[in-house]
């Protein structure tokens, strides 16, 4: 590493102190500019930078976040998963924090995650607490669940899947867009959706894999949580079958 602030960056981050290796991450694009940043970021590691990254969202701003480039941010992204994070809320505020600053194209920075390995689990990752939501506005152009789009839309089925390319998929609207701009979840199914329909396609894919798994494992807790309820019952039944006995057998006694 060239950059001396890069150094002590990495030994904050190992100490624990993330704040700490965030400011001297600043020092350096305030003492040389945001471009030495901006260029020092390529040499440090990519757990270090998501380490940072990760500890600030919307409302805790970091000129890391602000200045990261969607190469680097890919690069550090896709090793969220070693966190074992199972809400992936930091996951999501993260990637919000970073796609929707202000003069960010969130495109550019969507297809970049989805050109990494493991960048197409990231992004199941951040969508499938909303993996119903996001099914039903691949089919009827629209988040509500009650709602089922309207003639205009096109109406998809599981077949048309495999065929979503940017030639068979139509741009968004602008009106469209405005009504779901919410630096959030709706925003980036909606970008993917229409600007990115190839790795939509694949995100849906593993989305539904992923989705049915889940509800296959609840299936089974379920099971296994009526079987446990049954045994209960059993072993609440039987003392009363001994007592039962034992009462007979104490009448037999006063009889004699």
């Amino acid at each position: 590493m060239n950059y001396p602030a890069l150094i002590e960056a990495q030994s904050l981050v190992k100490a624990g102190d993330i704040a700490g290796a965030e400011h001297a991450l600043a020092n350096l694009a305030e003492t040389e500019g945001d471009k030495a940043l901006v260029a020092a970021l390529d040499e440090f590691p990519a757990k270090d930078l998501l380490a940072i990254i990760r500890e600030y969202d919307a409302s805790k701003e970091s000129l890391v976040n602000l200045l990261v480039t969607p190469e680097q941010f890919a690069q550090a992204v896709v090793l969220e998963r070693r966190y074992g994070d199972q809400t992936h809320e930091q996951l999501r505020g993260m990637v919000n924090s970073v796609i929707f600053r202000d003069g960010a194209d969130p495109a550019e920075f969507l297809y970049e995650i989805a050109e990494v390995e493991g960048g197409y689990d990231a992004l199941v990752d951040y969508l499938l607490d909303r993996a119903q939501m996001v099914e039903h506005f691949y089919r009827y152009a629209t988040f509500d669940l009650y709602e089922y789009g309207d003639d205009n839309k096109t109406q998809a089925r599981d077949d048309d899947l495999l065929n979503l390319t940017r030639d068979t998929e139509s741009l968004a609207s602008p009106l469209d867009m405005a009504n779901l701009e919410d630096h959030d979840w709706m925003q980036v199914t909606y970008i993917l959706r229409y600007e990115l329909p190839e790795i939509f396609r694949e995100v849906l894919m593993k989305l539904r894999a992923r989705y049915k798994a889940y509800q296959a494992s609840l299936a089974q807790d379920e099971l296994l949580e009526g079987g446990e309820g049954g045994t209960e019952e059993e072993q609440e039944e039987r003392p009363k079958n001994n007592d039962d006995g034992d009462d007979k057998d104490d009448d037999e006694e006063s009889a004699l």
